[in-house]
């Protein structure tokens, strides 16, 4: 990870912590809501798609992902960097449809389960099933959760604990990790 983003991510993060607490308030009010939503989310596919599952694992050579990714894809998908905050068009996506991983297509979040935390990041309360994999994370010291594309093992963000009621989950994830398909 370069330098600017680890020492941005550092010193952004009490302040954003804060920050969401505040802007969380959207999102289902019920455990049962998200669990429809969990299960709901083939409506929002575009018409004819076409999508991978998470048991069709896709594993490529460094020199084919640096061919098939820009370099901040690259570098946040398989290297684990942070993207710039605010920097992601997808942070203002409003419309109906499926985030995808961006280097293997596998559908991981819907746009029901969006909501804007305010930290700059496209941000979820919950995700798709089986699509996302986590482990323990200490490169900030403190342990966090890291998620990645259960398909690719593309390192997608972090899950945090100050989201929307029922789950107070936010999946802080990097824009440039994803990639937008529109209901259609």
């Amino acid at each position: 990870m370069q330098r600017r983003h680890f020492l941005t991510a550092i010193l952004a993060a009490p302040a954003l912590a804060v920050l969401t607490k505040v802007r969380a308030e959207s999102g289902p009010r019920t455990a049962a809501a998200v669990e429809r939503l969990r299960g709901e989310w083939r409506d929002l596919l575009p018409v004819g798609a076409t999508v991978p599952t998470s048991n069709d694992t896709l594993e490529l050579g460094d020199k084919q992902w640096r061919e098939r990714l820009d370099r901040m894809a690259y570098e946040v998908l398989r290297e684990e960097a942070t993207e710039r905050p605010f920097s992601s068009p997808l942070n203002n996506e409003k419309r109906d449809g499926i985030f995808a991983c961006a280097g293997c297509d596998l559908p991981l979040f819907s746009s029901a389960m969006k909501y804007d935390s305010g930290t700059g990041w496209p941000s979820f309360f919950t995700s798709i099933p089986e699509a996302l994999q986590t482990k323990k994370d200490f490169k900030l010291i403190w342990p966090r959760t890291e998620y990645h594309c259960a398909r690719c093992g593309g390192h997608q963000g972090h899950i945090f604990d100050d989201g929307p009621a029922p789950t107070h989950e936010r999946w802080c994830n990097n824009g440039v990790a994803l990639k937008f398909m529109p209901q259609g």
